[in-house]
């Protein structure tokens, strides 16, 4: 291979690379599921084969990449469309610790022991577990925690004088995504879809499908978020 031919096909793959990168969203780097960490390894896989392997010709890798990031790009539709299709491609995030105790059984099911657990704790300055109402491992392999109360940094809002709501709930849950209720969840809370419908009614929500997303405060409040959002 020349050195012309060698420059050529560096160029050709940086751009092609760096538009198509940006085609594919910030989600690639901002939150590495799965998903996203094999198709960063693929679109880099290929981009550097089209700038050093003479047995590929600039066309097929240009061809390659474009049609692997239009797939990413569809991917990423549906997974906005679909909370089933997000299901599929990204997973859910698991409730490894509730209430302080262990879920051996959601543990097992992402391949995490004990000791990995701890170590986890430890990046989030969590050294005993029994520190911890609830820790959830996300999509991307981070976890999230939230501590029990009385380890709680203290707010502004704690210091007020006004009277804090009681809690009904132990943590904060989705019922509608997407303009879909969460049947399930509804069902955790012991609430239904009645009951559901009424707190939407009262917030000037006509039909289901004007919600984006909405879920149920620790206090027992609705959180309600319309898809006609927009800022000024």
């Amino acid at each position: 291979m020349s050195v012309q031919e060698l420059s050529i096909r560096i160029l050709v793959s940086f751009f092609i690379l760096l538009i198509l990168t940006r085609m594919m969203g910030r989600k690639e780097i901002s939150q590495l599921t799965f998903f996203n960490f094999v198709s960063g390894i693929t679109v880099g896989t290929i981009a550097g084969s089209l700038a050093i392997n003479k047995n590929l010709s600039i066309w097929s890798g240009i061809f390659a990449l474009s049609g692997w990031a239009l797939l990413t790009v569809i991917m990423g539709f549906l997974d906005i469309k679909s909370k089933k299709a997000r299901i599929i491609i990204e997973g859910q995030p698991v409730i490894l610790i509730k209430q302080g105790r262990i879920m051996e059984d959601e543990l097992r099911k992402v391949r995490l022991d004990v000791d990995a657990l701890n170590t986890l704790l430890r990046k989030k300055n969590v050294f005993a577990i029994t520190d911890v109402e609830y820790a959830i491992f996300e999509t991307d392999g981070t976890l999230s925690i939230m501590k029990k109360e009385a380890l709680q940094p203290v707010t502004k809002l704690d210091m007020n004088i006004m009277k804090i709501k009681t809690e009904i709930f132990p943590i904060s849950t989705e019922v509608v995504s997407d303009g879909k209720i969460n049947l399930s969840n509804l069902g955790k809370l012991h609430l239904d879809q009645d009951w559901l419908k009424q707190q939407l009614a009262g917030a000037g929500v006509r039909s289901l499908s004007e919600v984006f997303y909405a879920e149920i405060q620790k206090d027992g409040t609705l959180y309600i978020d319309k898809r006609d959002d927009s800022i000024h």
